[in-house]
């Protein structure tokens, strides 16, 4: 599927990144993000996350769209619940609208041959995650059909890692990367519960 520009997208500039398939929850006070959503509400159309930095805002964000209001507040603010839906570039920034802007790129995966040796140890080291954080093993007749989007939306990484993730347009890669990422966030489980697990015995949590 080619890449599509489109003209007036909405952008949330935010502290945070947001992946596709990922459920984000929103709070909106800001008058300028009021009268967004407003018009999306209306419209039933997309905005997008875009991660703000200290060093200045990302160029590739990720389109979400509206899933339900969860609370209307009489002074106007606006508690939401989103779905992230498809990455994005931004092509140039608009100042012609109440709210911010910019002419953004919708981006497509380029055309290669699925790599199933990567996808099954990504399916394998996200499995094995659900299980130690949850005690429940994971329907494998769903998790042979997700992607690495969809199972990097359901843990709570770090906004570098998953703006690494929206970066890259090859499934095989992302496959590569959830993996790592899905067996450090395994270790750094472990060793939370033997830390805590020694600090019940001792009182005490001891480092090498």
């Amino acid at each position: 599927m080619p890449d599509r520009t489109v003209r007036d997208f909405p952008l949330f500039e935010l502290d945070l990144v947001a992946l596709p398939h990922e459920l984000v929850p929103l709070h909106i006070f800001e008058q300028r993000y009021r009268i967004m959503f407003d018009e999306l509400l209306e419209n039933d159309g997309e905005f997008g996350i875009v991660w703000m930095t200290e060093s200045g805002t990302r160029g590739i964000g990720c389109a979400c769209e509206i899933e339900h209001v969860l609370e209307r507040m009489e002074d106007g603010r606006l508690n939401v619940l989103t779905r992230g839906t498809r990455p994005f570039r931004v092509v140039e920034r608009q100042d012609d609208l109440p709210y911010p802007a910019a002419t953004v790129e919708f981006l497509s995966d380029k055309d290669e041959r699925p790599d199933a040796g990567a996808a099954e140890k990504a399916r394998e080291a996200y499995a094995a995650l659900v299980v130690e954080a949850t005690d429940h093993e994971p329907d494998p007749l769903e998790l042979a059909d997700k992607s690495a989007y969809e199972m990097a939306a359901t843990v709570d990484f770090g906004p570098e890692a998953k703006q690494g993730l929206l970066d890259l347009r090859s499934e095989n890669a992302r496959m590569r990367l959830v993996t790592r990422l899905f067996r450090a966030a395994l270790k750094r489980l472990d060793f939370v519960e033997r830390a805590q697990a020694r600090a019940r015995s001792n009182g005490k949590v001891r480092f090498g």
